[in-house]
């Protein structure tokens, strides 16, 4: 029943759209409105019918053309859903005019009205092609951040702490997060990222989690690029939310949504760690030595605010023991943990480093001014954020997630340099 009445919905918009369409397109050439309105319609019918038949396509087998398709889709829809809101202004302002005309005696102030010029046109049309414009930019730009899911751009900070003991003065820091290895399609793409990291020389390197979308066997391609990844003072990783495979329809799941081969998944996850040569912090911490100065570096699984999300973190106990230890770094995927535990109840650690967020993986980055929708969703969505002597730093991520591009913003590999 609900599919019925997306696929009825999915109709009536692009009958609206299509007749505002046609309006548009009065004055071409026959040829070419048979050409564009057959276009329009086959790009249509092949979204409405894949809603129709999506359960039955074996996407397991086609995920890079699940991702392309669902870009496709959903850049379709919204293009379009941008277009009706304009067109929805013009039929209300329209509406309104036929209103005061039936009740008022100055018809002809109503069509004058109705045919005033914008800059040349009349304010339907201006309303029209204004819609059309934007609808047509967004699909082009969804459909242009295709090329960009493998653009790795290096963003480089320098923090000063007071605290920092005076050995770790300098220390170089590489962050990376969220990973995705599910969703890689171009392996060459992926080791020019490794490269760039390994460029950059660093002291220390630390992952942030969601190292595969679902399942482990997704790293057997890209354990050999990975492990290629060494610092002097080390590799350490933590978990994210999709680690833990709770996305992947189990086939032995029981009533209790109790799963051995879930559980297995997860095992031999944490192996891959191991084989790679990163350390695995599970809701614990490591103590680093540099010439008699010590820091801590915790790392706990992932813990959200959000409850749709995992909250396996235990941060009491990574903790524990790191007391006296006079500057702490703290491995956490989902940035809400900031405000959720760590600013109120450790105002000792001295830095977070998480992802999660990718940053939508849209948006806009300028000097002086970034905007993406994550920021309607995460308070803390990307880049740096402080709060007294505490830092939070937010990484883009190195992979993607569903929509397999990135607009604005840009895959990212993180240097921290201490001072």
């Amino acid at each position: 029943m609900s599919s019925l009445i997306l696929i009825l919905a999915m109709v009536a918009i692009d009958t609206y759209v299509f007749m505002a369409l046609r309006t548009l397109l009065v004055n071409l050439s026959p040829k070419w409105r048979v050409l564009i309105f057959g276009l329009y319609w086959l790009a249509s019918a092949i979204v409405i019918f894949s809603v129709i038949f999506y359960s039955r396509i074996p996407w397991e087998k086609f995920m890079e053309a699940r991702s392309y398709y669902l870009t496709f889709a959903f850049g379709l829809f919204f293009a379009k859903a941008l277009i009706v809101v304009f067109l929805l202004a013009d039929d209300g302002r329209r509406a309104v005019m036929w209103v005061y005309e039936k009740f008022t005696s100055a018809p002809a102030a109503a069509i004058a009205e109705g045919n005033r010029e914008v800059q040349g046109i009349t304010r339907s049309q201006f309303l029209l092609k204004t819609g059309f414009l934007l609808g047509g930019t967004m699909l082009g730009t969804l459909l242009y951040g295709l090329s960009n899911k493998y653009n790795y751009h290096v963003r480089k900070i320098r923090l000063t702490f007071n605290n920092l003991p005076a050995a770790f003065k300098g220390l170089k820091i590489v962050q990376i997060s969220d990973v995705h290895s599910g969703s890689f399609t171009d392996k060459a793409a992926v080791v020019r990222g490794i490269e760039l990291i390994k460029a950059q020389n660093p002291d220390l390197i630390l992952f942030t989690g969601d190292l595969v979308n679902d399942k482990a066997d997704e790293m057997d391609e890209y354990l050999a690029v990975f492990n290629q990844l060494q610092a002097p003072l080390g590799v350490y990783s933590t978990l994210g939310n999709h680690d833990y495979g709770d996305y992947y329809p189990w086939p032995d799941y029981d009533e209790n949504r109790h799963s051995p081969m879930k559980v297995a998944n997860l095992e031999r996850l944490k192996n891959i760690h191991g084989q790679m040569g990163w350390k695995l912090l599970m809701n614990e911490h490591t103590v680093l030595e540099k010439n008699g100065d010590k820091i801590a570096l915790l790392g706990v699984e992932n813990w959200s605010m959000n409850p749709r999300f995992p909250r396996k973190g235990d941060l009491a106990a990574a903790y524990a023991g790191s007391e006296e230890i006079p500057f702490k770094i703290l491995l956490s995927h989902d940035p809400t943990h900031w405000d959720g535990q760590v600013r109120p109840n450790y105002r000792d650690i001295d830095l977070m480093l998480a992802g999660h967020t990718h940053g939508m993986q849209f948006g806009l980055e300028i000097p002086f001014f970034k905007w993406s929708p994550a920021q309607y969703i995460y308070k803390q969505w990307a880049g740096l954020y402080q709060d007294g002597k505490q830092r939070l730093y937010v990484n883009r991520g190195f992979g993607f997630l569903g929509y397999p591009g990135r607009v604005g913003i840009l895959p990212e590999i993180t240097v921290i340099e201490l001072a």
